[in-house]
């Protein structure tokens, strides 16, 4: 007897059927230059006959019932999937989570990953949230989500499964450069900050600014940090903007954010291979004059927009970027819906910083290579010139400028306007490092006389 498709598989074939037809009848009236894409075309039909023989075979002889239509979306799947990392289809659970990432609340781990090589690998772990709390790191690979192995697991299903309610607990097994064995981590789920800028004074005059991710509030959130900390010291004479493991997000607020600190030439461009999907993006001059020099912090989990940020400055010579060299994504997704709820994300261009680098796969170099370290204080014993006495130490000497108690009170009050705390702040050696460039700026400029 000859075995029949079941009804979705039959629907599905006649619409390529149909397609296909309409293609070849097309090409065949057309004249002979055209011969090259007809016999494109009559090779992709071909393929397709081979593809519906295997889905009728296995549909017909598979060991377990295999409906056609998970063979047909599993098909889907491998064939997007195997494009790049960062193309995927996606069924509508993953595809309504998708949206929740770059707004609305949802409640996870706060890890962003990507497929690299096909091994699931930590991008970096989002500030603030259980899995930075608990000490999981960019570069990291995941081989476990609650026991169950991640091989072959798709990327949003990963995401899946790592997300759920609040305060349950999932288990993530992680394998570590310089690591022997692998690590455990039980994290406790939690809302995952929107909040994607905080601010702090490293000391008077010098400000800092962290960048977590480019939501949607990203723009806003900047210029308000920015605009306090340039009315609270009377003017800034540097800037440090913090883009560690922070792993990208919204273009608009990428390129909005460069434009805050420059006033012409190119920002970015994204080159595809249509012409729509090329385009160059401007910087253009702004109310607030911004000419303090300014350093920015990259790592490996500096990724996608935040590369476009350090590119853009960098090649403009309108900032140094100090660090890491960075993750190194400058690739451009799009994301279009499907009928019955399903999605499909995959990439469509190129990015460029503006002296027509390419990121991808190569990162932002930085112009200081500085690796990440706490500063710890260290004993030491005292010299004779600490015991010397010092002005300060006399009897009845006269007091600085403003007693004790009314330093303290100021002192606590800037702390308590601070979102982070500038002492800890200082003893990250990358931070240090970078003020420390931005006050000898100011000392050499002043003996240059600008």
């Amino acid at each position: 007897m000859k075995y029949q498709f079941s009804e979705f598989t039959k629907h599905w074939i006649s619409i390529m059927a149909a397609s296909l037809v309409l293609i070849l009848v097309v090409f065949i009236s057309l004249p002979g230059p055209l011969s090259l894409v007809q016999a494109s075309d009559e090779k992709t039909y071909k393929t397709l006959k081979l593809f519906t023989e295997v889905l009728e075979e296995l549909e017909k002889n598979y060991v377990d019932e295999v409906g056609g239509e998970e063979l047909i979306h599993n098909a889907i799947k491998g064939m997007v999937g195997n494009l790049d990392p960062h193309s995927s289809f996606m069924p509508p659970e993953a595809f309504d989570d998708l949206q929740d990432d770059t707004k609305g609340e949802f409640s996870g781990i706060g890890i962003v990953i990507t497929m690299k090589e096909g091994i699931l690998t930590v991008v970096s772990p989002i500030e603030g949230t259980p899995a930075y709390k608990a000490g999981i790191q960019a570069g990291d690979i995941i081989i476990k989500i609650d026991e169950l192995s991640t091989k072959d697991m798709p990327l949003w299903e990963a995401v899946g499964k790592m997300r759920g309610p609040r305060h349950k607990e999932v288990v993530i097994t992680v394998i570590r450069e310089g690591e022997i064995s692998p690590l455990e981590f039980s994290l406790k789920r939690d809302l995952i900050p929107m909040t994607s800028v905080r601010s702090a004074v490293l000391k008077p005059g010098y400000g800092y600014l962290r960048i977590t991710n480019f939501r949607m509030n990203t723009i806003d959130d900047m210029e308000k940090h920015l605009g306090k900390l340039e009315a609270d010291n009377d003017g800034l004479k540097g800037l440090v903007i913090d883009l560690r493991d922070n792993p990208g997000g919204l273009l608009d607020q990428a390129i909005k954010v460069s434009d805050l600190f420059l006033d012409q030439g190119s920002i970015v461009s994204i080159k595809g291979r249509l012409e729509k999907n090329t385009q160059v993006f401007n910087a253009y001059p702004g109310e607030e004059n911004r000419d303090y020099p300014i350093v920015i912090l990259i790592n490996g989990g500096s990724a996608s927009a935040s590369e476009i940020v350090a590119g853009a400055l960098q090649d403009h010579s309108r900032a140094l970027i100090l660090g890491t060299p960075s993750f190194g994504k400058g690739s451009v997704q799009t994301v279009r819906p499907l009928k019955d709820g399903f999605g499909i994300k995959y990439t469509i261009a190129r990015y460029y910083t503006p002296n027509g680098r390419s990121i991808q796969g190569k990162g932002i170099q930085p112009d200081i290579e500085v690796e990440f370290e706490i500063i710890e204080k260290k004993e030491r014993k005292a010299t004779v010139f600490d015991r010397m006495m010092k002005e300060k130490d006399l009897k009845n000497s006269l007091k600085p400028e403003g007693s004790d108690k009314e330093k303290a009170r100021k002192k606590n009050k800037e702390k308590s306007r601070q979102i982070l705390d500038a002492e800890q702040l200082v003893k990250d050696a990358q931070v240090k490092r970078a003020l420390d460039i931005l006050v000898s700026y100011g000392v050499f400029s002043k003996l240059n006389g600008r």
